[in-house]
């Protein structure tokens, strides 16, 4: 484990998907609702809630709640070039990069979560637990943009389990 990078992880997936669809996936709370959370609110800097169609731009501040878990994640939006490219604090100070491209008929998601702490707590509960989160959820994203299936669990007599 001496050479493990605990500080940082990226994660890719290929979904036949337009780009533009795959940037809003992320960027418009009605459409990271679909595949990600249960509820999502993204507020300009002025507090204001942004219209659940409308795409989240940097400096934006966001509230996002998740099937079956009481947590609610908040940060901010700090990077949104409305084309391929989002960024957002999570987990307290980390950052997740969302960089996206084509590649033949696919959109290829790429995420990097980053600047984890390297204390204990962190290395169990954001490098490994976020790493399974995230994986789980990005195969969501493709499976929904693909087929429309949505693989959450919804129903709270199950949990934990892998598909929340």
């Amino acid at each position: 484990m001496n050479n493990f990078d605990w500080t940082q992880f990226t994660l890719k997936v290929a979904i036949k998907a337009k780009l533009s669809d795959i940037y809003n996936a992320w960027t418009i709370a009605s459409e990271i609702e679909r595949w990600f959370l249960i509820d999502a609110e993204f507020m300009d800097e002025n507090g204001r809630v942004i219209d659940k169609s409308k795409n989240a731009l940097a400096g934006d501040r966001y509230k996002w709640i998740w099937y079956l878990y009481d947590d609610i994640e908040k940060g901010i939006v700090t990077k949104a070039n409305g084309k391929d490219r989002f960024e957002f604090t999570f987990a307290g100070d980390c950052l997740v990069e969302i960089r996206l491209r084509e590649e033949f008929e696919y959109t290829i998601v790429e995420l990097t979560h980053k600047n984890i702490p390297t204390d204990d707590s962190s290395k169990r509960n954001i490098r490994l637990g976020c790493h399974n989160g995230w994986s789980f959820y990005l195969i969501n994203l493709k499976s929904v943009y693909e087929g429309g299936l949505d693989l959450r669990n919804k129903d709270n007599r199950f949990k934990p389990m892998l598909n929340n």
